[in-house]
């Protein structure tokens, strides 16, 4: 029997550094896309063996590790890949600057969603291109890609490069086989490169299915690079370390070339180790996170339905970030967003993933229950006194 792991633990983080818990009182950090768990014990573990050995010199990736990596996305997902394909980089949003520069250049125009995490945005213009940006449609409860919107921005404004999230942030949006292989099939007549931040392919709820991009890329896997990570997976973020993968062996080498003009292509000696223990033993602890979040997920929900009617709540295909549409509540994001903190509660204000996000909060529910009950009765108090709300 697996040995069950105790996610309603409650870690105090404040004073650590932490960026979700940089507070001096006793609010309630609902907001950034880290969870409130222990990492699993064989990361730990593989870090406690690390430091006891004691020589914490130059490190380089082993064959042990891509295997590792090839394995877990193989059998997972039915990504086929080689240690060729494989690259690593310290973030996935580090990744996605360098991707700016590998596919375009300066002014050229790059295509994103609306909403979006807000780095898909601010990279492109920190970068010096052009962004153009195409709203998702929201159809019985739930995003969808524009297509024929994505089609005429691409005509009308030649974009050379489309950023992709899947699964969505912050909508929690799966994007399924069919809607993928469509959005391909525009990117290809127009000669548009793909970049597929999947950051939260780990995270797909039961009931949804992942599709990596690079599975229906055949035939264009020149144009077509994916971006993923352990760290979200298993709430390591502090641990910077992702993955680049491309299987067009010009492209592979190019990314290489690049990001060696700046040494950019290795990882620190526990950035390795944690990534190879991630993707070698943690998929016990990652199968009882999840279905602890998706209880968690049904409890918010369920609260939210019940105590804030008024709020239109877009359930999660992939982790645990839920999207609140709570234009009910006033007309001014401001306003909302500080009645929350007033409460002593922080959720992510939605107009920061751009315009579509107005009036709209995002909640991370990947803490103890405790937490999350406590959040949510303080967000129920304050959503109830913002206009009147009673």
């Amino acid at each position: 029997m697996p040995v069950p792991y105790n996610f309603d633990e409650i870690i105090d983080r404040r004073g650590t550094g932490s960026l979700k818990w940089h507070y001096n009182d006793d609010t309630i950090a609902l907001w950034v896309a880290d969870m409130d768990f222990k990492a699993a014990p064989p990361i730990l573990n593989t870090i406690e063996r690390v430091l006891q050995h004691g020589v914490l010199g130059y490190t380089k990736p082993t064959d042990a590790l891509y295997q590792a990596i090839i394995d877990w996305h193989g059998s997972r997902y039915g990504l086929a890949l080689n240690k060729k394909h494989i690259l690593f980089s310290h973030g996935v949003i580090p990744s996605l600057a360098l991707m700016l520069r590998m596919f375009t250049e300066a002014e050229d125009a790059v295509m994103v969603n609306d909403p979006i995490y807000a780095p898909f945005m601010t990279k492109v213009e920190q970068n010096s291109r052009t962004l153009v940006t195409s709203a998702l449609k929201e159809v019985e409860g739930k995003y969808q890609l524009d297509l024929a919107d994505i089609e005429a921005k691409i005509v009308e404004h030649e974009v050379k490069l489309y950023l992709l999230c899947n699964p969505h942030n912050p909508g929690g949006r799966v994007w399924t086989r069919d809607e993928l292989q469509a959005l391909l099939s525009i990117c290809k007549k127009h000669d548009v490169a793909i970049v597929s931040d999947e950051i939260h392919q780990d995270l797909t709820l039961n009931g949804h299915t992942f599709t990596p991009f690079l599975t229906l890329a055949e035939g264009y896997e020149h144009k077509v690079v994916s971006l993923t990570s352990m760290t979200k997976t298993f709430n390591v973020a502090g641990i910077k370390s992702s993955i680049i993968f491309a299987k067009d062996e010009a492209l592979i080498n190019k990314i290489n070339w690049q990001q060696r003009l700046s040494d950019e292509h290795d990882l620190n000696l526990f950035a390795y180790e944690v990534t190879y223990s991630a993707y070698k033993e943690g998929r016990e602890w990652l199968a009882q996170a999840l279905t602890y979040i998706e209880t968690n997920i049904e409890f918010a929900v369920q609260f939210l339905n019940q105590h804030l009617p008024d709020i239109k709540v877009m359930r999660p295909e992939a982790s645990y970030l839920i999207w609140l549409d709570c234009s009910a509540y006033g007309q001014d994001d401001k306003t909302l967003y500080d009645a929350l903190r007033d409460a002593k509660v922080e959720l992510s204000a939605g107009i920061q993933y751009g315009d579509a996000g107005h009036l709209k909060l995002r909640l991370n529910v990947a803490c103890p229950k405790a937490l999350l009950i406590e959040g949510l009765n303080r967000m129920h108090a304050a959503l109830n006194s913002v206009n009147g709300h009673k």
